[in-house]
């Protein structure tokens, strides 16, 4: 029997606000002292009472339009109750039957073969308190407690862990784009929650729902549900009833059951009595609409169109809004060279070496030690033929390394191209000498024999020699042989 995965996604997003949801308190809690970013209203105290962050309610709009959801006028808040040490009030001031966004749409893949993933619901709340678990025992840091939080519900039509990384990937870089959350898996600012099942392909019936969570990056989304869905193929077919349930990812490569699944009446949802409901005007939308900023799908269009790219090149680049600043900048640094060449070779550095290099040092752009004017210095550097391209790579190690600038590390050890038919006449001829099957091997007809010769030049010099003059030289001299 053949399965098909159905998979609807239910994502968590801390918002970028200076204050928390219902109170005054900073929402900027990283690195902070346990228990110092709290107040009697994010304490759930008694007898207090919430107020809306203006600026949450904002970006939520501004998120639900540019996923292209519809925005209710009339909103509400409303008490969504149970009971677990992280929550504080016994309640979390959520959103249930009116929420700010609904019906949406994000579209994934390739140009060529898109896909659209419908939205369900796109709705403000308020982030939970953090629990430390020490052995035997844990403790409570309420720093977290009342962070905007808003939740972005896909429909189930993601049909496999593949298409659930892609719209990950697509969602976080709306968000960013948008200035309303860093969306950052690993610190905990975007999170995600899978539910996943299985049916026969053809059929409209769940052979059960999984809830999976836990899961902090999207290699591990992905890890998670490839493992979930084999799991519940397997337990299918060897008869097993798949329970509702909820279960949490581990690093080790498997999913262990946690709860049972909660339905929605578990909540026992009803409109919060301290806040009141929430109206937003036609024109406060459309203010709000006017003012969203370039999106990645509008910016990947116009690399295509304005600097000459590639789809996949401006696919990636755009997908990472640090990225796609950083070579913009690149290119406005210098606007005497032709647009699409010099476009193509800064897109070169940056999705080959420049990336290879900020994921051995495991940081992000952001926070790259090379500012664009250093790397245009370093292609200019090449253009002119002052250094070849395997110095280059060498020389942009050395400036992730140091923050050196380009120049002087050629300058201070030695690096220059050389371009001296004299300087290269005696290391040409040790070459020809020490390497006599690959002279008579070129000398037999075989031309890509000088392919190596030049290779063993270049390893002479130590990558100095200019590979084009070093060519020439060899050619000429086994002309005479």
């Amino acid at each position: 029997m053949e399965f098909e995965t159905v998979i609807g996604l239910e994502v968590h997003v801390q918002l970028s606000t200076r204050s928390k949801m219902f109170c005054g308190c900073s929402a900027d809690y990283a690195g902070a002292s346990p228990n110092t970013h709290v107040c009697p209203v994010c304490l759930g105290l008694p007898g207090v009472l919430p107020t809306i962050n203006e600026e949450a309610v904002r970006y939520t709009v501004m998120t639900a339009l540019a996923l292209n959801c519809s925005i209710l006028e009339e909103t509400k808040f409303d008490r969504k109750n149970y009971f677990y040490p992280d929550l504080m009030k016994g309640y979390q001031i959520s959103q249930y039957d009116a929420p700010i966004g609904k019906k949406g749409r994000l579209e994934i893949g390739p140009a060529e073969a898109k896909k659209r993933v419908a939205i369900t619901r796109v709705h403000l709340e308020e982030d939970v308190a953090k629990l430390l678990h020490r052995d035997g025992y844990s403790l409570v840091d309420v720093n977290r407690s009342g962070v905007p939080l808003m939740e972005i519900v896909s429909e189930p039509d993601i049909r496999s862990p593949e298409e659930a990384r892609d719209y990950l990937v697509k969602l976080r870089s709306i968000l960013q784009y948008l200035g309303v959350s860093t969306a950052n898996m690993e610190e905990g600012s975007f999170r995600c929650d899978a539910n996943i099942s299985i049916r026969p392909v053809g059929s409209s019936e769940l052979m059960g729902k999984v809830e999976v969570k836990n899961m902090n990056s999207f290699r591990a989304v992905y890890r998670a549900l490839s493992y979930e869905e084999e799991r519940q193929r397997k337990a299918f077919i060897s008869g097993e009833k798949i329970a509702q349930e909820t279960r949490g990812w581990l690093e080790e490569g498997i999913t262990v059951l946690q709860r049972s699944k909660e339905y929605a009446h578990d909540y026992r949802y009803f409109p919060e009595p301290d806040l009141p409901p929430l109206a937003l005007s036609a024109e406060y939308i459309n203010g709000v609409r006017k003012s969203l900023p370039e999106l990645p799908e509008a910016r990947q269009k116009r690399f295509i169109t304005d600097y000459g790219l590639s789809p996949y090149d401006s696919m990636v680049l755009t997908t990472d809004k640090a990225m796609a600043d950083y070579f913009e900048s690149c290119i406005d640094l210098d606007k005497s060279k032709p647009v699409p060449e010099y476009a193509k070779e800064v897109a070169n550095w940056l999705l080959g070496e420049f990336s290879h290099n900020l994921a051995s040092a495991e940081i992000n752009i952001d926070n790259s030690p090379v500012a664009p004017d250093k790397l245009c210095r370093l292609i200019s550097l090449i253009d002119e033929g002052k250094i070849t391209m395997a110095v280059a790579k060498d020389v942009l190690a050395e400036m992730f390394s140091s923050g050196g600038d380009p120049y002087d590390i050629v300058q201070a050890r030695g690096l220059l191209q050389i371009s001296n038919s004299a300087e290269l006449e005696e290391v040409i001829k040790e070459v020809l000498a020490n390497n006599p099957q690959a002279v008579s091997d070129y000398q037999q007809g075989k031309p890509q024999a000088i392919k190596f010769l030049v290779g063993q030049v270049m390893k002479r010099t130590k990558g100095r020699a200019n590979p084009n003059l070093a060519a020439d030289l060899l050619s000429k001299k086994l002309e005479v042989k």
